[in-house]
Formats: C-alpha cells, sequence, structure tokens
C-alpha cells in the first residue's frame, strides 16, 4: 500500500499527518506543529499534540509553503523556450527544490516562433504541470534589452499582440513590454482587458511614462531595477514609480549577483508586493560550459551565467529555495517575510486562492526544510516528489545535495503501509 498515495485497501483517501519542530502560516510561526491532509486537499493544521499517530515525524525541521516561481526560464538542462519534454526537465528540476507552482517564461522570439512556443506549452498549463506562460518580450527596449536577440525586439502592433493573445488564450499569464515604446500602453489596456497580467521591464520608460502604464493597467515589475532605466536623483525612473505604487507586484532576483541586499530591504517595505523570482535558466544546476537562452549564447562561468563574450548576466542559476535563504542572511529578512515573497505574495499575484498558504481548504504543497533552509523535503498535491519524500534510511548533508533524496531528522513514524 503506498503511503505516497494515501489510499486504503478500498480505495478511499486517508488522512496523513507530518509533525514537525515549526510552521510557517500567513500570521505566525507555529511551534511544535503539525499539519494533516486528504488526497490533493490540506484538512488541518496545529501545534502540540497531533489528533492521531503522525506519519511522518520531523522535529528538527521547518514546514514552509510550496514554493511559487513567477519568472524562471528554465533548469536542469531544460528550457522553456524548447518544447514540451525540456520543459518537464526544467520543471522537475525546480520541483525538487522546493518550487511546486511554476510559470514558464519564454523569451523574445518573432511572433510565429512565440505562437508556436505557446502552443506547445498550453497542455502542460491545461494538465496543471505549470500555471501559466509568461511573455517576457518581444515589446521590449533594445538600450534595455538584456539577455533578448535584438533582432527578435519590436513595437507592440495592434495585429501582433491580438495574435499572441489569442494563441495564448486560457494559458497566457503575463506579458512583460516596455510601455513607452509606440503602442506601449495601448498594448497594456489589451492585455489587461484579455485577463491577462501587464508587467513593465527592460523598459528605458522615465517615471512619468511608468505611472502612466501603471494607470493604463500594468500590476508587475519584472526584476526590479535590472534591465530598466536606472535611478536618478532628476529622473527617478521606473523602479521608483513601481515601489511607490502599492498595489504592484516588484519582482527580484535575491541571488547576490543582480540586487543589492539594500535594495532588496527598499522593496520589501511593501512586504504584501515583495516576490521572490528565479529567472533561472537552463544552466541551472549544470556544470560551467555554454548553453543557449533564445538564440543567444551564454557562458556559464564560476556558476554565473553570462551572455557569451561579455559580463552582461543572462538570467541566474538560482533557485528559490536558495532566494529565501539569502534574504533571510544578507538580506536580513525574517523568515516569514522571506517565505511569503516566495509563496502567499506569488499567489497573490496569479490570482490563486489554492496555493501558497498552510491552512485547511488549500492544496498540499509543502516544503521540508532544515535549520539553514536547505530543502529535504518536497510534498506536491498531497504526494512526495520522487526522491523527495522523508526517509530515515538516508542521511543527508545540508545544501542542495538533499535534492537527492530524503532529510536526517525526518523519520516515519508509522511503519504500516510503508
Amino acid at each position: 500500500m503506498s503511503v505516497q498515495r494515501g489510499a486504503t485497501a478500498g480505495g478511499e483517501e486517508t488522512e496523513r499527518i507530518l509533525t514537525c519542530g515549526r510552521m510557517v502560516t500567513p500570521h505566525r510561526l507555529m511551534a511544535s506543529a503539525w499539519i494533516a491532509w486528504r488526497g490533493e486537499t490540506i484538512t488541518r493544521i496545529g501545534c502540540g499534540v497531533p489528533p492521531a499517530e503522525p506519519d511522518w515525524e520531523a522535529p528538527g525541521c521547518t514546514v514552509v509553503p510550496g514554493f511559487i516561481d513567477t519568472h524562471v526560464h528554465g533548469g536542469g538542462g531544460g528550457s522553456f523556450d524548447d518544447g514540451a519534454d525540456s520543459a518537464r526537465e526544467a520543471s522537475a528540476y525546480h520541483r525538487r527544490r522546493g518550487t511546486t507552482t511554476l510559470v514558464a517564461s519564454l523569451v523574445s522570439d518573432q511572433v510565429s516562433g512565440l505562437e508556436r512556443r505557446i502552443c506547445e506549452l498550453g497542455g502542460l498549463v491545461t494538465s496543471g504541470e505549470l500555471a501559466g506562460i509568461h511573455l517576457e518580450g518581444p515589446w521590449l527596449s533594445h538600450e534595455h534589452r538584456g539577455a533578448h536577440v535584438d533582432e527578435a525586439l519590436s513595437s507592440p502592433m495592434h495585429d501582433d499582440v491580438d495574435r499572441l493573445l489569442g494563441a495564448g488564450t486560457g494559458v497566457l499569464a503575463t506579458v512583460t513590454l516596455a510601455p513607452e515604446l509606440p503602442g506601449g500602453l495601448d498594448a497594456v489596456r489589451r492585455v489587461t482587458e484579455a485577463g491577462v497580467r501587464a508587467a513593465v521591464g527592460h523598459t528605458a520608460a522615465t517615471y512619468d511614462q511608468t505611472v502612466a502604464a501603471v494607470h493604463a493597467g500594468v500590476s508587475i515589475g519584472t526584476h526590479v531595477f535590472n534591465a530598466m532605466r536606472p535611478i536618478h536623483h532628476r529622473e527617478p525612473g521606473p523602479a521608483v514609480a513601481l515601489m511607490e505604487r502599492p498595489e504592484v507586484f516588484a519582482e527580484v532576483v535575491a541571488d547576490g549577483r543582480h540586487v543589492h541586499p539594500a535594495m532588496i530591504r527598499q522593496l520589501a517595505a511593501n512586504p504584501a508586493r515583495l516576490v521572490l523570482v528565479s529567472d533561472a535558466i537552463s544552466a541551472a544546476g549544470q556544470p560551467d560550459g555554454m548553453y543557449a537562452l533564445g538564440g543567444l549564447d551564454v557562458e556559464l562561468r564560476d556558476g554565473r551565467p553570462l551572455i557569451a563574450g561579455s559580463c552582461t548576466l543572462a538570467g541566474s542559476t538560482l533557485t528559490l529555495s536558495e532566494a529565501v535563504r539569502f534574504c533571510v542572511g544578507p538580506v536580513g529578512l525574517d523568515l516569514q517575510q522571506a517565505v511569503a515573497a516566495a509563496t502567499a505574495t506569488p499567489a497573490a499575484l496569479l490570482g490563486r486562492d489554492d496555493v501558497g498558504v498552510l491552512e485547511a481548504g488549500r492544496r498540499a504543497d509543502l516544503v521540508l526544510v532544515d535549520a539553514e533552509l536547505h530543502v529535504g523535503g518536497v510534498l506536491v498535491g498531497g504526494r512526495w516528489e520522487p526522491g523527495m519524500e522523508p526517509d530515515p534510511a538516508v542521511t543527508v548533508n545540508t545544501g542542495l545535495g538533499a535534492a537527492s533524496g530524503g532529510m536526517h531528522g525526518a523519520i516515519p513514524a508509522r511503519t504500516e503501509g510503508n
């Protein structure tokens, strides 16, 4: 009988219980906590003695909600630009590191190429393997293109916007664009009217142009501070305009390379809007060498992805578990705030009320982390990710090596059905 499936001999779902040293909830950090789920759904949580004998005990671990990454291009050698099979590789890589909900980001390309990629990934969205698709381009600033092929960039023409919105019906989550481009504000309106979230990014927009974009419907700043007009005391630019608006979510790549900890603390002044993203590419988790991002060659050098022959960052090799750890460490956020920026807040960005929080009625997505916040167990929809079920037979060092399976100190308390 499979504990992971939680089924009795009669085929009925059995309530499963995990106890832990701590658990992060929206309102408090619970000590000596427990969480119960049946099938895919959390049924109850609490402190102290659980309502029944637990299936697993993890007294040295903290349970947090499954992480939600709203901006990621790939990982583990897989890329969302390379079709469904490669997308599944990327998803699996991040899932084993605690990201249980993921939006696939596509880099700039010709409209026909993006239409094809949306169609290739659409089935993964409808099946629930992906939470949506993010178009990062092609309507971006040439000046602040970052790791996007210059020839693929264009202004948002009416017909092109409609083509991509049509191809993305029901699967498109977010579109990043530069609002200062000809037709930019109209594109923002068309995107939001289609039920898709509009984001400002890769932009040379002024402060006033960014404020106008927010009034037109923009609700997200794409990797704020990066690939946008810098802050200046006479022309504050897009970052300041975005930070001033309480209704705007602010993405940040918290890897110690993209943004200084002090700037992340400035974004965290509005904790309900801070969203940690990985912006990871296929090179995440891979050895140094040559990789591709869209039509660009990328050199992974000492773990840093750079456009070949330059010093320009090309995405990252980050995971959200590492971003949370960085925010609790060098940035100095408390654990609840850092976890919320990778769980509850991105869930709010996506308009999802079924994930991002550990409470009854939500999907049973959770992550076990040790005292150093390294991942050692991942539950997705009430089922342990293969190789990531707490296992007393495996003792794991701290670090990403934990992703190979099990967590020391997380011990199944009940053997029947194991």
